[in-house]
């Protein structure tokens, strides 16, 4: 065997083929109804000594790039045709060898229509995630999806899913795949398909080449597209009940984000397939374009997972954009697109150096769906600082109240929410409740905790920072579960343990101590916030600039949300001396330059690790990373620059500006880049490509927007 030395992109999944035949004769089948008919020669099921080699090479493999998972797809033919016990074998041969190593997630596509218990009870023993195929309604999914004897397979497969939604068997359940055919209605079919609540819908587009290219019925432009876009539809209406992986790939890369299928997007392939005999193919889909397709030559008795990786065909797949056609390289979807699935884009004459055989249907969807999520009305926060800081706040405000529907109901955080409200209600108070939600590392804190467990004792301490700020007065328990409290805005208090702490907020002062005389702190200690020093227990955050100057936040413990570590709390002044001759760099160069009312301000500076420069974090408004060794000369440099792409990430928070995805996106990163460097020629060349752009790629908010980048590059041009 040859030594292959591992690089590019680790293979992280397995499809492995355990029967190579299968009890339904579905006329759309890659597998035998396509060019390749390799499955004739290949073994029924697969042999022990075969998985005992599958297993093997693959915990090499896992080793050899230090893979902390690896998915394996138990696959056919129909797999569930090899019978529970060997069923069993495998699944035990493969944890065996693979759980002492990495963490081993085993899926099984299947189309249920033998699915027992005896099946699931292994699936249960074993962990293992089973996907169902199925077309939707019974006439879609008798279209195509029929047994060998021409009878129907729907109520067997349905019979299959409410087997898998049965209490001890539902956490294995994970989702429906359905291959679209466009003759069917798209509503009926989805309908169907959400009355049996699957945990995930994977719509497949069927395979298909510009040899053999999909059927269109009716001879529309874009029948798929238009398909998908009523089933896209429906699901809006419905509240989006459950993932649909297509539709969140396209969301998800429109946004900035991965792609979440290999069908669409530039990831780069990390699949393998063994077939039963133990031979490595390419993904087995290119079996629709000719005869021997996905051979590689390779099987895992003489060869292991890194020669695979390094074949030409699988590098082909792992290039990204430079894997692509040339035309789909300049449209202007292709990171949504990703020019589709591979096999999609064969022709015989040229390969596989083509678009998709679906590229306008591609195109359609991914415009169709750019434009239902865009929201074109008007927002008055692109006029100025002061409505862009108050769209912040109402955004602030949204977030903590879905945050509470996360919280575990219990009267801490009732009545925690209680003295929100009374605070908000009360003229004199709102001002200063505002003042704390509108502190950069709130939004930290409650996007974090709407993606993961919502942070109860953060909930509790902001209530108790908005009660001092207001001079309210209050009592709140809860568990606290580290020794630090942390108050936004205020500072830290030092407890002795964590445990469950009652904090009483009066006038300037607030107490801490163990509920009921337990736990930490139990005596407790009262905090008068006008004496200095107030407490050994508690350490202020403290401003650089007498006033309303701006926070130096080297405490919070959400404010690590910079791509750089943040340093820890100052042990001495130097830091703010830097920066307040920063300021007074920037108050004397502010003489030279035309005064701009919506200039940048921090609200909030954090001291981050030496070199970093000046950095925005995905937190709100107001916040700027600094390094602990900046210069105050680059400090004042830079902040206008920073300062616009501030302003213009805060918009875009609040505001869509134009379409995900579109063009326009780019040229307005361009264009206020080079305005806060002062860059007139290239800013000018980024505000008339923007101009030039048609209507539609512009909202109403982003086409004032530009006009307002118009006026400050007139008025900066016009500067001396």
């Amino acid at each position: 065997m040859t030594s292959q030395v591992p690089d590019g992109p680790p293979l992280r999944q397995l499809v492995l083929k355990i029967h190579s035949r299968c009890d339904l004769l579905c006329d759309h089948c890659y597998v035998y109804q396509h060019a390749d008919q390799s499955w004739q020669s290949r073994p029924t099921f697969i042999r022990p000594e075969t998985v005992r080699s599958v297993a093997s090479r693959l915990a090499e493999y896992v080793v050899e790039r230090g893979l902390e998972s690896v998915s394996v797809i138990l696959h056919g033919g129909e797999p569930l045709l090899v019978g529970p016990a060997r069923l069993r074998d495998v699944c035990e041969q493969l944890t065996g060898a693979l759980s002492p190593l990495t963490t081993l997630d085993l899926r099984m596509h299947t189309n249920a229509v033998t699915l027992n218990r005896r099946h699931l009870e292994i699936c249960r023993e074993f962990g293992v995630q089973v996907s169902v195929s199925l077309d939707g309604d019974r006439a879609a999914n008798d279209r195509h999806r029929l047994d060998r004897r021409g009878r129907s397979s729907y109520d067997r497969v349905v019979r299959g899913i409410r087997l898998l939604q049965e209490p001890e068997y539902r956490h294995l359940f994970s989702g429906v795949l359905c291959t679209v055919d466009v003759a069917n209605d798209p509503v009926a079919v989805h309908d169907a398909l959400t009355e049996l609540a699957p945990p995930r819908i994977d719509y497949l587009l069927p395979h298909s080449t510009w040899d053999s290219p999909p059927p269109n019925p009716s001879g529309a432009d874009t029948p798929y597209a238009d398909w998908l876009l009523a089933v896209f539809d429906r699901w809006e209406q419905q509240g989006r009940p459950m993932p649909v992986r297509t539709f969140d790939s396209v969301l998800s890369t429109l946004r900035g984000g991965p792609p979440l299928t290999e069908a669409m997007g530039l990831a780069p392939s990390d699949l393998a397939v063994i077939e039963t005999d133990g031979t490595f193919e390419q993904a087995d889909w290119l079996k629709t374009a000719y005869a021997g397709a996905p051979e590689t030559g390779y099987d895992v008795f003489r060869h292991g997972f890194s020669e695979f990786a390094a074949h030409p065909g699988v590098r082909a797949r792992q290039t990204g954009a430079d894997g692509i056609s040339d035309t789909c390289r300049r449209c202007p979807v292709v990171r949504s697109c990703g020019g589709g699935l591979y096999g999609h884009r064969y022709s015989s004459g040229n390969g596989f150096d083509n678009p998709s055989v679906f590229c306008a249907d591609l195109r359609s969807l991914v415009e169709g769906i750019a434009d239902r999520v865009t929201d074109r009305g008007f927002s008055p926060a692109v006029l100025g600082t002061t409505r862009l800081a108050w769209a912040q706040l109402e955004l602030n405000r949204v977030l903590l109240r879905r945050v509470r529907e996360h919280l575990t109901s219990g009267p801490d955080r009732a009545d925690a929410w209680r003295l929100l409200l009374a605070l908000d209600a009360d003229p004199e108070a709102a001002p200063h409740l505002d003042r704390v939600l509108a502190h950069p590392y709130v939004r930290t804190g409650l996007q974090r905790s709407l993606r993961g467990p919502a942070d109860t004792a953060r909930f509790m301490a902001l209530t108790v920072a908005a009660a001092l700020r207001a001079g309210a007065r209050a009592t709140l328990s809860w568990n606290q579960p580290g020794p630090r409290l942390h108050l936004p805005t205020w500072g830290t208090y030092r407890l002795d343990a964590p445990g469950r702490i009652e904090v009483t907020v009066a006038p300037d002062a607030f107490r801490v101590r163990g509920r009921g005389g337990q736990g930490p702190d139990p005596d407790g200690t009262w905090v008068r916030l006008d004496e200095a020093p107030a407490s050994a227990r508690w350490r202020p955050l403290g401003r650089l600039l007498v006033g309303d100057g701006p926070l130096v936040d080297d405490a919070d413990p959400y404010r690590d949300c910079f791509p750089v570590p943040v340093a820890p709390p100052l042990a001495c002044g130097e830091f703010t001396e830097r920066l307040s001759r920063a300021y007074e760099l920037l108050e004397k160069d502010a003489s030279d330059r035309p005064a701009d009312p919506d200039v940048f301000r921090p609200t909030v500076l954090t001291p981050l690790e030496a070199g970093s420069g000046l950095l925005l974090g995905a937190h709100g408004f107001g916040a700027l990373g600094v390094a602990v060794d900046v210069k105050p000369e680059d400090f004042a440099r830079e902040l206008p620059r920073i300062g616009r792409r501030a302003r213009l990430t805060a918009l875009r928070e609040t505001a869509d500006l134009h379409p995900p995805g579109s063009p326009a996106g780019t040229l307005l990163d361009r264009a206020d880049e080079a305005l806060g460097a002062w860059a007139h020629e290239e800013a000018a060349d980024a505000l008339t490509a923007l101009t030039l752009l048609p209507e539609s790629q512009l909202t109403s908010t982003g086409a004032v927007l530009v006009a307002r980048m118009w006026s400050q590059w007139r008025d900066a041009v016009r500067t001396p």
